[in-house]
C-alpha cells in the first residue's frame, strides 16, 4: 500500500504520522515491536532510507525506541482522557477570592524569568515566529510612510488588514466582507466586547467545563453568572445538556472553543459543529466562538469553525494573531453577524481601533503568502513537542496518569491518579522555581483538583524537560505511586 501523495509533507513525515496515529489509537501498543524496516518499505512502496528517517522522527517524538540487535519498539505512551466530565452543579456565581488569588499567584510566577514555565499558553520561543520578516516589513512601511506613527488610527481600522482577513476567511468556509470585521486588541477584547453586546448584568452564560480560566473573572467583572456544561475530552461540549438548557431558557449566551480547545485540546467533530450552529440559531441564543487556535489544528484540511454554518448570524467569531504570528502585536478580530454594529460601537468608544503600523505590517505579511508556510512549520513543531512531552510524562509521572491527545494547539490536560491536590503540587513546585497551572483554575467547583494543564510552546531544551520530569517526580512522591518507567529523581540542569 503506497502513501497518499501530499505536497505539504515529505514521504518520511507522512509515514511517521501514519505510525504515530496507530500508536495513539492503541493499534500499536507499548512494548510491541515495529515491523521490519524492509517489510515496511515494501508494503508502503518507499525506500529503506525513507523508513529510517520516519523511525528517527518517531524516536525524536518519544514514541518508539531502538533496542540493540532487536529492532524498534513502541515506547510507553499516556492513555488518553476519554470519559465525559461529570455534570456540574447548577448555577455558579462569582469566582471566589481564593480562586482569583490563585490566578494572581500563577501569573506572578509565569512572569518571573527565574522560573521554568511549563504551563503558560503564551509561546516564548523566538524561533516560533517570523520576527525578522515582520521587522523588515515594519521598517519598509516606516521608510515609505514615515508619518504613519504620527497619526491616530481611527475606526474601523486598517482596511487592508480587514481585506486580507476576509480573503483568508474563505479558506475556513466563512464568507465575510471587510466591513463585517471589527479589529480588536487581541482575542480577549473580542470576547469581552461580544459579552457586553449580547448580555446584561445578572444574565447567565454557558461555558465548557473545563474552560479557559480567565473567563471566570471576565464574567464576574461584567456582573454575569457562569453555568458550566459537561465537556467530553474528544467530542467537546455536551450538545444534549446544552439543548436542555436552551429549552429551559437557563442561559442567555454561550462561550465555547470548538477548535483545539484550551485546556483539553479537542477539535469538535464536524457533525457536532453543524448541530451546535443549528441549536443556537433555533433558540436564538448567541454563541461566542473563540477561534484562537483554529489555524493551529494538526489535521488537514482544517475543520471549519461553527461560524461557517451560522444561518441567521447568531454566532460571533473571535480570534487573533497572537498565537500564530506576533504575540506582542495583540491584533485580533471578530465577525459578529447580527451583532456587528453593536460590537463596532463598543470598540470605538472603548479603545477606538488598533495600531495602523502593526495592522499594515500584518496585512503585508498575510498578502505575501508567507503565513501559510509559517503555519505549516508551527503545526509540525507543536505536534512533535506534544508527542515528546507526553512521552516524558509516560515515563516519569505516576502510573495511572492520563492525558488528552490534542488535535491542535500546544496545551494538553493531565489527570493524576491517587489522592493528590495539584494546588498543593503547584505550591511545592514554586519552591523549586517551576510553574504549572493547577486544574482547579479551570472551574468554579472542586472537580479538577487532581488535574494540570501543561504547555508545549517553549524551547524543548534540557531546562524544560527537567521541569517536566521533576513535576512527575514530585507527583509520584505525593501520590505514593511509582513512575511509569524510569525511576529516580531527575537532577536540575545548569541554568545559564
Amino acid at each position: 500500500m503506497s502513501l497518499p501523495f501530499s505536497s505539504e509533507r515529505t514521504l518520511y513525515q507522512q509515514l511517521a504520522d501514519s505510525f504515530a496515529e496507530s500508536i495513539h489509537q492503541g493499534t500499536l501498543k507499548p512494548g510491541k515491536r515495529l515491523p521490519a524496516i524492509r517489510r515496511v518499505a515494501q508494503s508502503h512502496q518507499v525506500s529503506v532510507n525513507t523508513v529510517l528517517n520516519a523511525w528517527q522522527l518517531l524516536e525524536d517524538r518519544g514514541l518508539i525506541e531502538a533496542r540493540p540487535q532487536s529492532g524498534y519498539y513502541v515506547r510507553g505512551v499516556l492513555p488518553a482522557v476519554t470519559r465525559s466530565v461529570k455534570p456540574p452543579p447548577a448555577d455558579i456565581h462569582d469566582p471566589s477570592a481564593q480562586k482569583l488569588a490563585l490566578i494572581e499567584q500563577v501569573f506572578a510566577a509565569q512572569n518571573n524569568p527565574d522560573y521554568t514555565n511549563i504551563s503558560l499558553a503564551c509561546p516564548q520561543d523566538s524561533e516560533l515566529f517570523p520576527s525578522a520578516r515582520l521587522a523588515r516589513i515594519t521598517a519598509s512601511l516606516l521608510r515609505r510612510e514615515p508619518g504613519i506613527v504620527g497619526r491616530y488610527a481611527l475606526p474601523p481600522g486598517s482596511e487592508r488588514l480587514r481585506e486580507e482577513i476576509a480573503r483568508r476567511a474563505l479558506l475556513a468556509g466563512l464568507t465575510l466582507t471587510p466591513q463585517a470585521i471589527t479589529l480588536t486588541h487581541g482575542c480577549m477584547e473580542a470576547l469581552q466586547l461580544a459579552l457586553r453586546a449580547v448580555t446584561q448584568p445578572g444574565d447567565c452564560v454557558g461555558l465548557e467545563s473545563p474552560t479557559y480560566f480567565f473567563l471566570f473573572p471576565l464574567l464576574a467583572s461584567l456582573g454575569l453568572k457562569a453555568l458550566e456544561i459537561p465537556t467530553d475530552p474528544q467530542r467537546g461540549l455536551s450538545l444534549e445538556a446544552l439543548e436542555m438548557l436552551l429549552q429551559e431558557k437557563r442561559i442567555q449566551a454561550l462561550v465555547a472553543m470548538p477548535g483545539a480547545q484550551n485546556p483539553l485540546g479537542y477539535v469538535m467533530p464536524l457533525a457536532r459543529k453543524k448541530r451546535l450552529a443549528e441549536l443556537v440559531n433555533t433558540y436564538n441564543v448567541p454563541l461566542i466562538e473563540d477561534g484562537l487556535y483554529d489555524e493551529l489544528q494538526f489535521d488537514w484540511p482544517l475543520s471549519p469553525p461553527v461560524k461557517a454554518f451560522d444561518r441567521d448570524g447568531w454566532v460571533i467569531y473571535c480570534t487573533s494573531f497572537t498565537k500564530t504570528v506576533a504575540p506582542d502585536f495583540r491584533v485580533g478580530w471578530t465577525a459578529a453577524g447580527r451583532f456587528h454594529a453593536a460590537i463596532a460601537r463598543l470598540k470605538a468608544v472603548s479603545s477606538m481601533t488598533e495600531s495602523r503600523l502593526l495592522s499594515e505590517t500584518l496585512a503585508e505579511f498575510l498578502a505575501s503568502g508567507g503565513y501559510d508556510h509559517h503555519l505549516r512549520s508551527l503545526r509540525r513543531r507543536y505536534a512533535a513537542n506534544l508527542d515528546a512531552a507526553r512521552g516524558i510524562l509516560a515515563r516519569h509521572f505516576p502510573q495511572g496518569t492520563r492525558a488528552t491527545l490534542p488535535r491542535g494547539g500546544f496545551v494538553f490536560w493531565v489527570e493524576l491518579p491517587g489522592d493528590i491536590d495539584t494546588v498543593a503540587l503547584f505550591h511545592r513546585l514554586l519552591q523549586e522555581q517551576i510553574c504549572v497551572t493547577p486544574g482547579a483554575l479551570y472551574t468554579l467547583s472542586d472537580r479538577y483538583r487532581h488535574a494540570l494543564r501543561l504547555s508545549c510552546c517553549y524551547p524543548f531544551d534540557e531546562r524544560y524537560t527537567w521541569a517536566l520530569k521533576r513535576t512527575g517526580a514530585l507527583a509520584c512522591e505525593m501520590t505514593g505511586l511509582a513512575p511509569g518507567q524510569d525511576h529516580g529523581l531527575p537532577l536540575r540542569p545548569q541554568v545559564v
